[in-house]
This record gives C-alpha cells, structure tokens and sequence, in this order.
C-alpha cells in the first residue's frame, strides 16, 4: 500500500476513535468484494482494513504519526511494532505497552491542545460517541417504459447490501468466544487521559481504541464476517411506481439501505428511474407530442381520424385545407400529473404526405389540378417536387 491511512478513511489525522471506526465501517461496506462491482474493489477493502488496524491501535498510530507512512511500513516490515511487550494474556491482542514516542509535554499533546483551544471547537468532547448511527444510503436504477409510467406500476428490484451477520448476530464474534476485561479501560469502553501542557493540565475522556468501547475483548472473531460484524445480503424488493414519474427522479425507500451502527436504523435505497424513448410519442413534462401522416386529399378535403393515445384511440378532426405542420391540442390526453389530479395536453402535428407512386388515372387528375391552377409544371421532371414544396 501507498496511500496514507488518513486518507484511505478519508478522516483528519486529529480523528477520534469514533469518527475512525464509523468511517472504516462505511468504507468496508462501499468496498466489500461481494457488494462493490470496482475492479480495485478488493484492494481497496485491504486497505480500508490495514488503515483501521493501525489508526485504532495507541503504539501503531502514535509510531505512524511521527514516522510518516513509508517509514512506518518499512519498520512494521522488519517487526518493530509487535505488541508482545505489555500486551494482553494469551489470545486476546496485544495491549498498547510502553509509549516510546509520547509522554506529558510531547509534542502529539501540544498539537491536541492547540486543535482544542483553536480547532474544531469540540476540546475534550471530540472522542466521546454520538450514539448509534444510521446506515448510508443506497442507490441503484430501474428502468420503465413510457406505458409503465402513464399507468404506474409495481416492480421488483433485487440488490446487493450491507447486513448484520446472522452467525454473529454483528458482534463480530462467536457467542461462545473466550472474553476478559479490556484491561485498557477496565471495562468501561472510555479512557481518561490527563496531559501536563503549557497551557495546564488537559484531561480528555475518549473511547477505548482498544476494545473501540465494548469494554471487552474476545479471543477470536467470526469467520463469517472477519470481525466487522457485517456481510454481503441480496434483497429482493417490491416498488410502487407511481403514475406521472419523469426520467431521473428518484423514489426513496426508507429503511432500505445498509445496516447502521448496533442500535441505529438502516440507511435508506434510493432509486433513479429511468424511462426508454418512445417510438411514437415524445414527451416533454407531462406534454406528449405525436406526429400525424395524412393523405394529400385528407389535408385538401378535411377528415376524421383516429389517434392512438396512452389512453386509448380518440378521434380527431382535420379542418379543410390543414397545412403540413399545423398542431392541434388534445387536452387531457398526455401523462398524468405526479401525484395529483390530472393529465397534460398531447399535441398533434399533421405532415402531409406526398404521394411516390402513383397509378394513371391519379398522375392525370393531378396533371389537371396543375394546369387549373395555372401552373407550367413539367409534369415528367420534378412535378412531385414542386407539389411538396407547394402543400
């Protein structure tokens, strides 16, 4: 790896163990191989879990701070930040053991103090938790045709979320696990500090990053979900699809989304409808264009037709003399409003068509026609042209 464990999180250096354990939670579930369709997928779930291991870890991340990234890989490579030393009995992890980097008056201290007095305004209340936090959203698409949306419709959408693990229950550990104390915080899931500074004596209350505030610690993690207490789930879901719905809206599904944090609610599944062209009509709002091909002598002579409409065939009546592209208005006839009563307006343009293949007995009523008109034509070079261009 080569990014910056910060980074991979996406989290200030200054991040308490909260704000770092609810940012890796949300990147392991956008990166999770079974969830994320990204080629990098797995590489970025490595990541986001080498970032946790380290940030949430006292020695690692106090030796990572001052390293910097390369040359705290380079001596986590040659095996200087085992935890043997001051760790944990047996199986449970390692304990934070001596801290050669820190002590009162280091320089990690001032630059804590310093973001207290002149930072983000929280001071010793940073690392304390906000409570069970929700979920994030989801998104995904469905795809409509304009029938389906004149009508609405009910359709089911099948994705891949974020779930509790049913093994684990999301404790990210076996029920019948080995568990002590955290002797970090003596199973109080918070740890008071008190730092001499220049500015005096600082005391700050943040959550165990040991334990990451369970006050307990378990002798191995579940081989389901590898500890985080989520997994992958395919869900299957019926939506209602209601009339009128423009291409690009979203419809919102509360409670639908990934898993949140143990106590807080699902995020929510947010779906962008997509609507396909039509073949005959156009749409804009709740307007539907149609274009309407009459006969010469329909467009001369007048006539009643019939339209097929999204609602059914209607009649339309062509005035005597109608030119090619005059418009006439259906009300009512166009899609449904969202959500409240009432339709908009479809719009018939009229093209007349000119005739390409005609018999003897049309080719000299329309030589007729010409002539009557007192027009030269000739008849054999370019008369349809011209009748076109006239109608």
């Amino acid at each position: 790896m080569s990014e910056d464990f910060y980074d991979v999180l996406g989290v200030g250096r200054d991040a308490s163990e909260d704000e770092i354990k609810q940012a890796y939670r949300k990147k392991a579930a956008e990166y999770h191989p079974d969830v994320s369709d990204a080629e990098d997928a797995e590489e970025k779930f490595k990541q986001v879990k080498k970032a946790k291991e380290v940030l949430t870890d006292d020695q690692k991340r106090q030796a990572y701070d001052r390293l910097g990234h390369e040359r705290f890989e380079q001596a986590e490579k040659r095996g200087g930040f085992d935890q043997g030393a001051g760790g944990g009995a047996g199986g449970f992890g390692g304990g934070r053991g001596g801290d050669p980097f820190g002590g009162q008056g280091g320089m990690g201290g001032i630059n804590d103090i310093f973001e207290q007095f002149f930072g983000g305004g929280q001071g010793g209340q940073r690392g304390q938790s906000r409570g069970p936090q929700p979920g994030r959203d989801l998104r995904t698409q469905i795809s409509l045709d304009l029938e389906e949306v004149y009508e609405g419709v009910e359709k089911q959408v099948t994705i891949s979320r974020p779930a509790h693990c049913d093994t684990c229950e999301g404790e990210g550990h076996p029920p019948d696990a080995d568990v002590e104390t955290c002797p970090e915080c003596n199973g109080q899931g918070r740890v008071t500090r008190v730092q001499q500074t220049p500015l005096g004596r600082v005391q700050q209350t943040q959550t165990c990053r040991r334990c990451e505030g369970e006050g307990e610690l378990y002798d191995e993690q579940c081989a389901d979900c590898g500890g985080d207490g989520v997994v992958a789930e395919e869900a299957s879901l019926s939506v209602e699809i209601p009339p009128g719905v423009q291409h690009g809206q979203t419809i919102r599904m509360g409670g639908e989304g990934a898993v949140g944090e143990p106590g807080g609610p699902r995020g929510d599944l947010i779906i962008e409808v997509s609507v396909a062209d039509h073949d005959d009509f156009e749409r804009e709002g709740d307007d539907l264009y149609y274009r309407l091909p009459v006969s010469f002598p329909q467009a001369v002579f007048g006539d009643t037709v019939e339209i097929e409409t999204l609602g059914g065939r209607v009649e339309l009546e062509i005035p005597e003399g109608t030119q090619s592209g005059e418009t006439f208005r259906l009300r009512g006839k166009g899609m449904p409003h969202l959500r409240r009563r009432g339709e908009g307006d479809m719009f018939v343009q009229v093209h007349v068509v000119t005739p390409s293949d005609l018999n003897e007995e049309q080719r000299e009523a329309l030589e007729a026609f010409a002539e009557a008109g007192g027009e030269d034509i000739e008849v054999k070079k370019g008369f349809f042209e011209k009748i076109e261009s006239f109608f």
